[in-house]
């Protein structure tokens, strides 16, 4: 008998309905062979280089990575080189320090084998006084769980809190694919609420309570509710009023939170300021049996920008004693997270202080990193909103702006004739002229009507005049080309 092929139809169905993101597809595959004709055939091209605006990955844009926490890395790694004595004129004293320290964690003082499922106890104890110190609340070590990045633990509090497609999650709208991708996987209900534009993507309650009574009234069990602040892909920070609000809202009507605050770190803004969605429970006075909270942290998206180093933690807060037991179970399905990852997570969380001799270096280059995001962020939403029928909301944290494009009833039909969003459409044509690459706004959902693209802060900022003058010089000849 002839052997059985495997089909795209005899896949898991979740699989299948998953989002395609078939324009965000087509924009990267043309850039690398747009970039790929530069370099063969040059001059064939109106320009002569792409800018990579689509890549949340600092380092893969040529941002240097921090000093200090690729010394101690370096020294655990390879513990021989603690004993040679050139070491003390190449390393600082308290990175040494630091990974004899970290060392004293494993057994035989290697980084090679497993650690607990839960991730190492010492490290944790350094993040969890690290937490202790940023909220001015007390943070168990029991409660984190250090994982591969943020992704993973997204993934595993789905598969706790979803049971079948009648279990619901509220999830913001824009927001990143992780979190509608993973509901999709798990066969939940996604519950969209909209992000307020005109009130700097902030969240709107009287929505958020309609579109869960909403969900509620249609037999949809609502588990929990997804906040991202700062936000991905608007690039805001929430008012702490705001986030008051949330909170009451989720202990009111029985919602786990679920809080992605992978971005605290960067704050392009003096007006707002980072602060936990835990430090705002315990500071109106709600304590573990008030509300169940979850919050995500990563070393991929701070200043740092370690994508490739899938390190992260989940703080887990207001489970029972019983319920916690299944977190740990699903915890222990990996045998544990990447040992570089859990020390990376404990150096972010517990950085040089004053008196370490790589306090002066770090600061400085922690600062000159967040500096130099501002001002790219501030230059870029001042040239796009210079720009006739597009409005960019103040760049306030993160590492994105999100500006909205009214664009003509031609160039919609234009998109329509082609098969494809009018978002993409303009992505497309702005690469083609220019070379920019940007996200398109549907990738990551956006208002009925309405068209948005995701623009990230991150190009060499010596490179962001050459932007803003090829970005103007695109937009005005195509609004003129399609103008109504």
């Amino acid at each position: 008998m002839a052997p059985r092929v495997l089909t795209v139809d005899s896949l898991n169905p979740k699989v299948l309905a998953l989002a395609d993101h078939l324009g965000c597809d087509a924009i990267t595959r043309r850039a690398e062979c747009i970039q790929n004709e530069i370099e063969t055939k040059p001059g064939s091209h109106p320009f002569d280089e792409i800018i990579y605006c689509n890549l949340s990955n600092p380092q893969s844009m040529g941002q240097k990575p921090n000093k200090f926490f690729r010394e101690v890395l370096a020294l655990c790694d390879y513990p021989h080189l603690i004993e040679q004595s050139e070491t003390n004129s190449l390393f600082s004293s308290d990175a040494i320090a630091r990974a004899r320290k970290i060392l004293d964690l494993f057994p035989w003082r290697t980084t090679g084998g497993y650690s607990h499922c839960q991730g190492t106890e010492g490290l944790r104890d350094v993040i969890a006084a690290g937490i202790t110190s940023r909220d001015g609340f007390p943070c168990n070590a029991e409660d984190i769980f250090l994982t591969d990045g943020a992704a993973p633990p997204v993934h595993m509090m789905m598969h706790l809190l979803i049971r079948d497609e009648k279990d619901g999650i509220l999830c913001p709208v824009p927001s990143h694919s992780l979190y509608t991708s993973s509901m999709v996987l798990q066969g939940a209900t996604l519950v969209p609420y909209y992000l307020d534009e005109s009130r700097r993507w902030g969240v709107r309650m009287s929505d958020l309570k309609k579109q869960l009574d909403d969900a509620r009234s249609k037999g949809i069990n609502v588990r929990g509710l997804v906040v991202i602040n700062p936000g991905n892909p608007t690039g805001h920070v929430l008012m702490e009023e705001n986030q008051r609000e949330i909170v009451e809202f989720c202990r009111k009507e029985d919602l786990v939170l679920l809080a992605d605050e992978v971005y605290q770190e960067n704050i392009c803004t003096a007006d707002r300021k980072f602060k936990s969605f835990k430090r705002i429970a315990r500071s109106m006075g709600f304590g573990e049996g008030d509300i169940s909270l979850v919050s995500f942290h990563s070393v991929s998206n701070g200043y740092y920008g370690e994508c490739g180093r899938r390190g992260g933690y989940m703080e887990v807060t207001g489970f029972n004693s019983e319920v916690k037991k299944q977190v740990y179970k699903v915890a222990s399905l990996s045998s544990c997270s990447n040992i570089s990852g859990q020390i990376l997570m404990s150096l972010v969380m517990n950085p040089p202080t004053v008196e370490d001799e790589s306090y002066t270096s770090y600061q400085a280059e922690r600062n000159g990193i967040l500096s130099t995001f501002s001002r790219c962020a501030e230059s870029m939403v001042r040239a796009l909103n210079c720009l006739e029928a597009v409005t960019c909301c103040k760049a306030e944290g993160a590492m994105f702006v999100f500006p909205s494009v009214r664009l003509p009833k031609k160039a919609i039909a234009a998109a329509e004739e082609r098969n494809t969003e009018p978002d993409v459409f303009y992505a497309l044509r702005l690469l083609e002229n220019t070379g920019i690459v940007v996200v398109p706004g549907s990738v990551f959902g956006q208002v009925p009507g309405t068209w948005h693209f995701r623009c990230t802060i991150l190009p060499k900022e010596e490179k962001i005049p050459l932007f803003i003058s090829r970005f103007m010089a695109f937009h005005e000849a195509f609004m003129e080309e399609f103008r109504d």
